[in-house]
C-alpha cells in the first residue's frame, strides 16, 4: 500500500498537523491518557485510549517520534464499591481511603486498582497497543510533585477565583486544592485545612475530631496529600510536557474540568494546555446508558474481543469521528458489522471499486485498523461471518474440520490467523449471542416424518437428483432453481411452507435454516442422502 499522502484527511493526520502546528518542531511529542482504577476497566473508558492511540500512529507516520503515557489514577478515593465485586464487607472498610491501598478482593494482586490495572494492561497489546504506565500513588508518594503541590497551595486565591467563576456556590473560605489522606485513620474525611506558606505545612481536623499536622518538607508527610482532580490534571500536563490529551463529553461542556484546566496550567504553572479532541461515549446496544466502571455493569474490551477480530475492533473506533458516539452490538447486527468490515477491507486492497474519496479514506481507515504498523501485502482471506457460523454448525463447532471447507483459499500465516480469530468469534457469538433460530445442529440420522404421497414424491426425486448430480452442481442458484422445478413437477408448488419445513426437519429437526441450496451443499452429498 502506498504511504503517499491519503486522498482524504482521518480525523487523526488533522490532530497530528495541529499538534506540530500548535506544539512546533519537538524531538518527541508527548500523547496521555489516564482512567481512575475504581472498577472493572470497561470499553466505553477505552474509547480514550484508542484516540490517544491513532493519534500518535499518525504523528509517526508524519515521521515524529511519540511518547504515549497512560496514568493510571490509582491515587485517587475509593469511593463506590461496584456490585460485580465479591467480599463486600471487606471493601467496605477501604471506603475513601487511596485505591491503591484497597485490597484485591479476589487475593491475586497486591491491591484492588492492581487488580483492575492489570486486566486493563493485558489486553492493549492484543489491539496493537503499546504505551508507558504512569502509576500516580507512586508520583505522589515518591514526592514527584511536590513543588507543584506548594505552586498550587500558594494560589489558592487565584484558583478558588477561576474555579467560583464556574461554580453555583462558591467554594468555602478554607478551601485548599488538595486533599489530605490522614495517617492516622487513612481516609480523606477531612476539614479546616489550613495552609502555613512559610513553614510548608498543612494543619487540618478529621471528621471524627482528630487533629493532625502534614509538613510538606517531609517525603514521608507527602504520601498523605493529593491535588483536587481539577488541579492534578492540568498540574501533570505540566509535569509531563502533554501535547495531546482528549477528553470525554462530560469534560468537555463549558466551565467543565478541560475548561477549567486550560486556566490553571496557564495561570498557576505557566505552561500552555495541550491540544484537545473530545470524545463522545460508547454504548452496548440493547443496554441503554453509558457504562460505569463503579456500578460494576460493565462491558471489556475482552468481552468486545471474544465478537470481533482485533482489527476490527480498532476499525470500528477509528470509522468513527471522535465526537460522534456509537454503540457496540452483540445481536444479529454482528453480522452486518463483518460485512461492512470486510466490504471496506475490499475498498483499500482495491478488490472493489470505489470513488477516489471512498477508497483513499477505506485505505486509511484499514492502516489505522492494522495490530502492526504494516499492512499486508495482500487482501486478507475474508470468510463471510454468516457463512462461517453455517460451517461451525454443521461440524458440530469443530474449527479445525471447519478448515477444511477453506482450506483452498488460506495463502499464508495472516489468513490462519484470520480464520482461527474469526472462527473463535463465531463460535463464541453463537454460543452466548445469537437467537435461538440461528442455531441448528445437523441431524445424526434419519428422523421420522409423516407426509402425503406428493410431498414423498418430490422428496425421492430430489434425494435422487441429489444422488446423480451433487459433484455436477456449479452453484447454489443450479440447486435452487432445480428444488422449485421439481415442486411443479411433483405438484407441491401451493405447499411450498410444508416442504421447506420438511426438509430443515429432515436436516436439523427446525422448521426454518440458512438458506436451502447453499445449505445442502455445504452439508455435503452423503449427510444430506442419510437424512433424506
Amino acid at each position: 500500500m502506498s504511504k503517499d499522502t491519503p486522498v482524504v484527511k482521518h480525523w487523526s493526520d488533522i490532530a497530528a498537523e495541529r499538534i506540530i502546528r500548535d506544539k512546533g518542531d519537538k524531538d518527541v511529542y508527548t500523547v496521555a491518557s489516564g482512567i481512575t482504577p475504581s472498577g472493572t476497566v470497561h470499553f466505553g473508558n477505552f474509547r480514550e485510549v484508542m484516540t490517544v492511540d491513532l493519534v500518535a500512529r499518525a504523528l509517526r507516520r508524519a515521521g515524529k517520534k511519540v511518547r504515549f503515557i497512560f496514568s493510571w489514577d490509582d491515587y485517587d478515593t475509593f469511593r463506590k464499591i461496584p456490585k460485580n465485586m465479591p467480599k463486600q464487607d471487606l471493601l467496605e472498610n477501604f471506603l475513601f481511603q487511596p485505591i491503591v491501598d484497597t485490597p484485591d478482593p479476589y487475593g491475586e494482586t497486591e491491591s484492588y486498582a492492581r487488580r483492575n490495572e492489570v486486566k486493563f494492561e493485558s489486553v492493549l497489546p492484543k489491539v496493537g497497543i503499546e504505551t508507558e504506565f504512569l502509576y500516580q500513588a507512586k508520583k505522589y508518594r515518591a514526592g514527584d510533585y511536590k513543588d507543584k503541590i506548594i505552586s498550587a497551595l500558594n494560589k489558592t486565591t487565584e484558583l478558588k477565583e477561576i474555579l467560583n467563576e464556574y461554580r453555583s456556590k462558591p467554594l468555602a473560605d478554607d478551601w485548599l486544592p488538595v486533599s489530605i489522606y490522614c495517617p492516622k485513620n487513612k481516609t480523606d474525611k477531612v476539614s479546616s485545612m489550613k495552609w502555613d506558606s512559610e513553614n510548608k505545612t498543612i494543619s487540618y481536623k478529621h471528621e471524627n475530631g482528630d487533629e493532625g499536622l502534614v509538613d510538606l518538607n517531609k517525603k514521608e508527610d507527602l504520601s498523605h496529600v493529593k491535588l483536587g482532580w481539577r488541579i492534578d490534571w492540568p498540574m501533570r500536563w505540566c509535569h509531563e510536557d502533554v501535547d495531546f490529551e482528549p477528553g470525554g463529553k462530560d469534560h468537555s461542556s463549558e466551565g467543565g474540568s478541560y475548561t477549567t484546566a486550560k486556566l490553571i496550567v496557564d495561570k498557576v504553572y505557566g505552561a500552555k494546555p495541550p491540544v484537545y479532541v473530545q470524545y463522545d461515549f460508547v454504548s452496548i446496544k440493547g443496554a441503554g446508558g453509558k457504562m460505569s466502571s463503579s456500578s460494576g455493569e460493565v462491558i471489556t474490551v475482552d468481552d468486545v474481543l471474544n465478537v470481533y477480530e482485533p482489527e476490527m475492533v480498532r476499525w470500528i473506533f477509528a470509522s468513527y469521528k471522535t465526537n460522534v458516539d456509537f454503540a457496540i452490538s452483540f445481536d444479529l447486527d454482528v453480522i452486518k458489522t463483518y460485512e461492512d468490515y470486510d466490504r471496506q477491507e475490499r475498498l483499500a486492497f482495491g478488490v472493489d471499486e470505489g470513488n477516489a474519496k471512498k477508497v483513499g479514506m477505506a485505505k486509511r481507515v484499514m492502516e489505522l485498523s492494522q495490530i502492526g504498523s504494516e499492512m499486508p501485502a495482500e487482501i486478507p482471506f475474508q470468510p463471510a461471518f454468516r457463512h462461517l457460523t453455517n460451517i461451525l454448525q454443521i461440524n458440530d463447532g469443530d474449527i479445525s474440520k471447519a478448515r477444511e471447507a477453506y482450506a483452498g483459499s488460506l495463502k499464508n500465516e495472516r489468513d490462519e490467523r484470520r480464520f482461527k480469530e474469526r472462527s473463535s468469534c463465531a463460535l463464541f457469538w453463537l454460543e452466548n449471542y445469537a437467537p435461538e433460530e440461528f442455531k441448528f445442529s445437523v441431524n445424526k440420522e434419519k428422523i421420522s416424518q409423516e407426509f402425503d404421497e406428493d410431498l414423498l414424491n418430490f422428496k425421492k426425486a430430489l434425494r435422487t437428483y441429489i444422488d446423480d448430480s451433487f459433484d455436477n452442481l456449479e452453484n447454489d442458484k443450479e440447486l435452487h432453481e432445480k428444488i422449485y422445478d421439481l415442486m411443479s413437477e411433483h405438484n407441491v408448488k401451493e405447499k411450498m411452507s410444508e416442504v421447506f419445513k420438511m426438509l430443515y426437519m429432515s436436516l436439523i429437526s427446525k422448521v426454518k435454516g440458512p438458506k436451502l441450496a447453499g445449505f445442502i451443499r455445504t452439508i455435503g452429498k452423503e449427510r444430506v442422502l442419510s437424512l433424506l
